[in-house]
């Protein structure tokens, strides 16, 4: 098929784009810049240019590439500062109202038959009734200030591509990325925090996490494309986990000492509200019908075994 990847190269096109090409599709990529076309050409793509946030620009790359399939993988997440979390995902926010727009606009015009577009089912379930949901249970529908914008943006997102009756709408919920690329790669920030024990364990460390090797989502995400029906799909690890249990894990592997310990109102202090709601109150998410529905199995099943190669 010929494939568009809207984000080919970010940490998971660099993944995505090479699977799909060894899979024997014809995969464009949608590069913001001429400075990018060597890169996407390395990648076994066929650059087209577009800024996402520009509907004419956008209409006339997808015209180019005429795609039987676009894949939204359009962000911009740097490193996030939970006391401000609404600014570490405002670039985002916007790529996820307008770019999706744009996307969906643009493959309406040109009568693309399938949209797969990257979502979140790492932090924006709702933080009520048990630890772990499925595609059917909602997000969260109060949500802190801080992240608000976010989990409205992920809204718009999906409620614009599943409504689009005239393509079949995939929204892959991913789950807190590892690996390559990631925030959770070999020198990234967030590994150094925790080895410096700069990373403390917030209130009880109850909040629950489900992880995805970006590897593992890759392959999902071909799985998606080819084989995916309207609807949402978790991708996420089979090992939700708590702070408590997965973060004293990794800076053992780290070989670092056991993560500080502090009391809610210290880590909202440090963290702001959004931090505490990340350790303390977050929902894991089940990946039971990526399986079924997918024949899509990670390769790293558990974090456990899969940051074993991060560190």
């Amino acid at each position: 098929m010929r494939v568009l990847v809207a984000g080919a190269t970010g940490a998971m096109g660099k993944e995505l784009v090479p699977r799909l090409v060894d899979a024997g599709h014809e995969v464009f990529a949608m590069i913001r810049s001429e400075s990018n076309k060597a890169r996407a050409a390395q990648l076994g793509a066929v650059p087209v240019i577009a800024d996402a946030l520009d509907r004419a620009q956008v209409e006339a790359a997808v015209r180019q590439a005429a795609p039987e399939v676009i894949v939204h993988q359009l962000t911009a997440i740097g490193h996030v500062d939970t006391r401000h979390f609404e600014r570490s995902f405002a670039a985002t926010n916007r790529l996820r109202i307008e770019g999706t727009d744009n996307l969906l606009a643009a493959a309406r015009a040109t009568g693309v038959r399938r949209f797969v577009a990257q979502s979140n089912g790492a932090f924006t379930y709702t933080r009520t009734g048990g630890p772990v949901k499925n595609e059917q249970d909602p997000l969260d529908r109060a949500p802190v200030d801080q992240m608000a914008p976010m989990i409205a943006a992920i809204e718009h997102l999906e409620k614009a591509v599943l409504g689009a009756a005239w393509t079949d709408g995939i929204v892959l919920r991913y789950g807190a990325f590892y690996g390559p690329g990631t925030s959770m790669a070999p020198g990234s920030e967030q590994l150094e925090m925790i080895r410096k024990r700069k990373f403390p364990v917030v209130g009880d460390g109850g909040g629950v996490w489900s992880f995805i090797h970006i590897a593992d989502a890759a392959e999902a995400t071909v799985a998606a494309v080819e084989n995916g029906g309207r609807g949402v799909y978790n991708i996420v690890d089979d090992d939700p986990a708590p702070v408590a249990e997965w973060l004293p894990e990794l800076a053992a592997m780290l070989g670092a000492k056991k993560p500080m310990r502090v009391p809610r109102f210290i880590g909202r202090l440090a963290a702001g509200q959004a931090g505490v709601v990340l350790m303390t109150e977050l929902r894991g998410a089940s990946n039971a019908k990526a399986k079924r529905e997918l024949g899509w199995r990670p390769t790293h099943p558990t974090w456990r075994q899969g940051f074993q190669v991060v560190p």
